[in-house]
């Protein structure tokens, strides 16, 4: 009967795991009581207007603020900080949101931020508006970020286009940007050929003209005192920064060879573009990466990536050149996954080769390493009605509590077998054990929870990273440690029985064996 509830307990915890009953929340940290709204104007806008517009912003920002909530708002531009790094241009507009520690009728961050995106968003501007969250904990990645690869950088942005337009759809996806990021305006000069033929000016000569309009040409050298100093001769255009004076560049008078004159507008195709604010690469690849936040209460991030993936097969046929890789906190999870597997399973080898030198036996060990998933089933039920997310914290505390969950098995099946050597019978070397350990198990287990309970239970403050932790231990002690202290004295009496019948089996097996 023990064996049998605890098989049903542990298989009903697996099912509230892959129902989703139990969250998912891999990376589930504390928030931090500051926020950005940015503010990134077209490329060119001078830092003035960039100020000015993010000035308007800040207006809405703080009509949706409660009195007393902000510590300070502060608006500025030229420079806009990120997760990672700042990023410094005069189209980039900033406000910094410091909320005032949260009190008993205040607000959490996130429901800031929502009660004022809505509106942030619709004010008429030629900028893209986003928010940034701060959290605390250890450095982590955007739930949702992508990098896509390929060797033609204009096939490498139609698909960034069409695949941030299909990730912006999906329910709790939020802020998607790319760091594709635009540079400075540039004039892109051609030679006009049929100009150049009737004008009687070969390219050589059309190529000088536009050189000497804009960086000049050295023509002479002289030196001061020493130092070697450079002529150039330059067009009085040439230190034009601003579209009103490329106009007046390109219609400087130019003389012809055969008499006249034409203008250098005349000789050449203009052409006004916004270059590369830089072009990253990755493993050999013109690289572009695309981030998002996500509302975790509606999508998990594994979920999240893998639908698209699935958007994603669909659209590379139009792409077969670029490749996608799939980074960010997806790659995060799955590294500390894999660590944690080779973690628990080093735990469990040294825990049994621990246990078999002390009880110089092989099964005994097996049975209190079932104590483990007793524990486990703890847990889950445990994150279940506190309604606490299963993080990767949480799984740290089910490795560490590994080692814990075992002493109440370690004590019984000891003392057990010490009557056992002084002659008892096993009936009453079992019920001997479970008389005489059942208050030192009960006390060191309830000493272990009390430490643990106002953290678990959040007194004095919550804490997405070490509440459910501590939560786990506790429910995964408790479980553990009481189904202990009624399973285990049967399981021990049952393995002692059948042990001999199953070790005398095995042995008329090999004889027969060793006699064929």
């Amino acid at each position: 009967i023990g064996g049998a509830l605890v098989l049903v307990l542990f298989v009903g915890a697996v099912g509230l795991v892959a129902s989703g009953a139990v969250r998912t929340q891999f990376f589930a940290f504390d928030p931090i009581r500051l926020f950005y709204v940015s503010l990134d104007m077209p490329s060119g806008t001078a830092i003035d207007v960039t100020l000015r517009e993010t000035e308007k912003l800040e207006t809405v920002v703080r009509r949706h603020l409660q009195a007393g909530e902000a510590r300070g708002v502060v608006t500025y531009a030229g420079v806009k900080w990120t997760d990672t790094e700042p990023l410094y241009g005069e189209a980039y507009g900033q406000i910094n949101v410091s909320l005032n520690p949260r009190g008993a009728d205040q607000r959490e961050v996130t429901e800031v931020v929502e009660a004022m995106r809505r509106d942030v968003e619709a004010l008429p501007t030629s900028g893209k508006v986003s928010f940034t969250q701060l959290s605390g904990g250890p450095p982590a990645s955007k739930p949702i970020k992508l990098r896509l690869l390929g060797d033609d950088i204009n096939e490498l942005r139609a698909a960034t286009r069409e695949l941030k337009r299909a990730v912006s759809q999906i329910a709790g996806t939020r802020d998607v940007s790319d760091d594709d990021l635009p540079g400075r305006p540039q004039l892109v000069l051609q030679l006009n050929a049929e100009a150049l033929k009737h004008a009687g000016i070969d390219p050589a000569t059309a190529a000088r003209l536009v050189r000497l309009h804009t960086e000049g040409e050295i023509i002479s050298e002289t030196r001061d005192q020493g130092d070697k100093i450079e002529v150039r001769v330059r067009g009085a255009t040439a230190n034009s920064d601003h579209l009103e004076d490329i106009q007046q560049l390109l219609s400087d008078p130019v003389a012809l060879p055969a008499g006249g004159t034409t203008t250098l507008g005349a000789l050449v195709h203009a052409d006004t573009r916004t270059g590369s604010g830089g072009i990253k690469h990755y493993n050999l690849k013109r690289a572009i990466t695309i981030e998002s936040d996500l509302d975790k209460t509606q999508l998990d991030t594994v979920e999240a990536n893998a639908r698209i993936a699935e958007l994603w097969a669909a659209m590379k046929l139009r792409y077969p050149t670029i490749r996608i890789d799939f980074t960010g906190e997806l790659d995060d999870i799955n590294e500390s996954l894999d660590a944690m597997k080779m973690l628990f399973l080093l735990g469990v080898g040294l825990i049994y080769l621990i246990l078999a030198a002390q009880f110089r036996s092989y099964w005994q060990p097996l049975l209190i390493l079932l104590t483990v998933p007793m524990a486990f089933t703890g847990v889950v039920f445990g994150l279940f009605i506190t309604q606490n997310p299963l993080s990767l914290y949480t799984l740290y505390g089910v490795i560490a509590l590994t080692g814990i969950a075992v002493n109440a098995s370690i004590v019984l099946i000891d003392a057990a077998n010490t009557r056992l050597q002084a002659g008892m019978s096993l009936i009453h070397a079992t019920l001997y054990a479970a008389r005489r350990r059942v208050v030192p198990i009960i006390i060191t287990t309830a000493t272990t929870i009390g430490g643990l309970f106002s953290l678990a239970v959040g007194l004095g403050g919550k804490s997405l990273i070490w509440g459910p932790m501590a939560a786990s231990l506790v429910w995964g002690l408790l479980v553990a440690s009481t189904l202990t202290l009624f399973t285990m004295p049967t399981l021990f009496r049952l393995a002692m029985h059948l042990g001999p019948k199953l070790r005398s089996r095995i042995a008329r097996g090999l004889n027969r064996s060793s006699a064929g």
